[in-house]
């Protein structure tokens, strides 16, 4: 389960099983989870963010995208 990024609590991962699935990202903290679909920023799961939070973690995986989408194909490189 590759940490990504640790951002104001939030922390930003993948779990090494994720490769058969788009490039995306889970970001965890108190409890809450979400997966953001890397390719277009979609909400995938919320499970338990409010609008606001999940707004703040989009704009930061949007902001960090190039390095999580580069962390994801060197991961699951063949």
């Amino acid at each position: 389960m590759p940490t990504l990024l640790r951002w104001r609590g939030y922390r930003f991962f993948f779990y090494s099983a994720d490769g058969w699935e788009p490039p995306h990202v889970h970001i965890a903290k108190d409890g809450c989870e979400a997966k953001i679909w890397l390719c277009d920023m979609s909400v995938a799961i919320n499970l338990g963010y409010s609008a606001k939070e999940l707004n703040e973690t989009i704009r930061k995986t949007r902001e960090e995208s190039p390095i999580f989408l580069e962390a994801w194909n060197d991961y699951f490189a063949d």
